[in-house]
């Protein structure tokens, strides 16, 4: 090891500590709005009468808050700690890192009351005006200015994997959201989108599915790749994996939004890339699935104690389904059965839910401690109790919703040999549906319950303890060709 003027540089864990608890707050909200939503399709008069309390205004508003205000602020928050801890030095600027924190958080408000009033662009995961997308970009900007500024003055020669799984995410982010977003502004809140037709919906679900492929799969596997060996104590099953993981997930991801447009005007060769890109892209999930549940190798006995373990390592399971289900719902033969039914909310949620949810639960639950001078949480007991509220609510909700859609599909194509005509009204689909809506709404209300109890747990932990100050020598160190995350922190 060579060493250049060592000396003490604080981290800055401010930030942090203000993306993680701003993550339980929106997780609470998010998810509480997706029940809501889920029992106004039991109970339509939930709506109230009200415009801005009508299922079509709230939907938009929850997977915003799902996916871009709990998802994204503990992206955000979780990059933030591991770039710092693996690189071994302080972010790159506390001003721009406070000002990522300050607008994002401008931009979720924002969603939160242009959405109910019915301020929309109408694309899928990217509703929002073009005002508060030009805020998005200059918050993206400044948020890669301090990741990978912090990447180029590390104090280690190597960068460890999670950091290339993040760059991933947050490069290819930023592609995304510009060229998605490009309109044609009428008015400070009305934009029409810069393409049309069929062109504008290849635009669309290029983005949309990138959007799940590289914030909410590649962004999270940066964050599977650090907190799963440190809480494990083990190093990265295999190193090699990782990095053939992250190369093949980057390169076929990108090809495989089509499969939402099967039989459309999409051209078919567009629609059959895609159905290809998305069977292949099984391969590279399956073998980071694998390498994130085989660093338990040696620890497995930890499962039985450990519930942040467990939420860690059932979120990689769940990963593993919905990646096998994905490129299987990508077939266009299954898809003819499957698409516009309920069994695409059930997959959809087995990885928002199930992957994407519990390893940032885990993740927390691993960090928030370490940020308030605590040695573990106020209650592992209830960290227990919160697994499996949310285990069972997860399962009840996916498990009745792969049945209404395969019912659903089955209805709409049911035919009478006699005539030709449909043998079931769209009505009587939506009636025979009944009963599983009202299973998955009562999942829903196990995942809320579950993520309060979070939210108590989290406030006396940080009640007891007082903000963590930690401090890194300044030292140009030659990392070992392949660190763990246990050895980069």
């Amino acid at each position: 090891m060579s060493q250049t003027n060592p000396q003490q540089i604080e981290y800055n864990l401010k930030v942090v500590r203000q993306f993680a608890v701003v993550t339980v707050i929106w997780g609470i909200i998010g998810m509480s709005l997706g029940v809501f939503i889920a029992a106004q399709l039991i109970w339509p008069e939930l709506n109230f009468d009200t415009p801005w309390l009508t299922y079509s205004r709230l939907r938009p508003l929850h997977t915003n808050a799902v996916i871009f205000a709990f998802g994204t602020s503990a992206l955000i928050g979780t990059s933030f700690y591991i770039v710092q801890k693996t690189c071994k030095t302080a972010l790159f600027s506390d001003k721009l890192a406070s000002f990522v924190f300050w607008s994002w958080q401008t931009v979720i408000v924002l969603a939160v009351i242009t959405l109910p009033m019915g301020l929309s662009s109408t694309k899928e995961y990217a509703e929002l005006e073009w005002p508060i997308d030009i805020l998005i970009t200059l918050s993206w900007v400044a948020y890669i200015i301090v990741f990978f500024g912090t990447l180029v003055k590390r104090n280690t020669s190597h960068i460890y994997v999670a950091n290339w799984f993040y760059g991933g995410f947050i490069v290819t982010i930023a592609v995304l959201h510009i060229v998605n977003s490009m309109a044609i502004p009428v008015s400070f809140t009305k934009s029409y989108s810069l393409y049309a037709g069929a062109v504008d919906a290849m635009v669309q679900w290029w983005y949309g599915h990138n959007a799940v492929g590289f914030l909410l799969t590649a962004g999270f596997l940066g964050m599977m790749y650090y907190f799963v060996p440190k809480q494990a104590e083990r190093p990265v099953y295999s190193y090699r994996l990782s990095v053939v993981h992250f190369w093949a997930l980057i390169s076929l991801y990108i090809w495989a939004g089509p499969h939402h447009l099967h039989y459309t005007a999409l051209p078919d060769w567009a629609q059959s890339l895609g159905m290809v890109m998305s069977v292949i892209l099984f391969v590279p999930s399956w073998g980071g699935m694998i390498n994130g549940i085989m660093t338990l190798s040696g620890a497995w006995h930890k499962l039985k104690t450990d519930p942040i373990l467990r939420f860690l390592i059932v979120s990689l399971s769940f990963y593993g389904m919905s990646t096998f289900e994905g490129p299987m719902m990508a077939i266009k033969s299954v898809n003819a059965l499957s698409h516009y039914t309920d069994w695409t909310v059930g997959h959809v949620h087995s990885g928002a839910l199930g992957w994407v949810a519990m390893i940032t639960i885990g993740s927390l639950y691993y960090l928030i401690p370490r940020l308030w001078s605590q040695t573990q949480m106020h209650s592992i007991k209830w960290i227990n109790t919160h697994f499996w509220l949310h285990t069972i609510g997860v399962v009840l909700y996916i498990v009745a919703l792969w049945i209404s859609g395969v019912m659903q599909g089955l209805m709409w194509r049911a035919v009478n040999a006699t005539d030709g005509t449909l043998t079931y009204s769209f009505v009587e689909s939506v009636v025979a549906s009944y009963p599983f809506w009202f299973i998955r709404f009562v999942g829903g209300l196990f995942i809320v319950a579950g993520m309060i109890l979070m939210a108590v747990n989290v406030y006396r932990t940080i009640r007891a303890g007082k903000p963590t100050v930690e401090y890194v020598e300044d030292a140009v160190e030659h990392s070992s060709p392949a660190p763990t995350a246990t050895q980069s922190a």
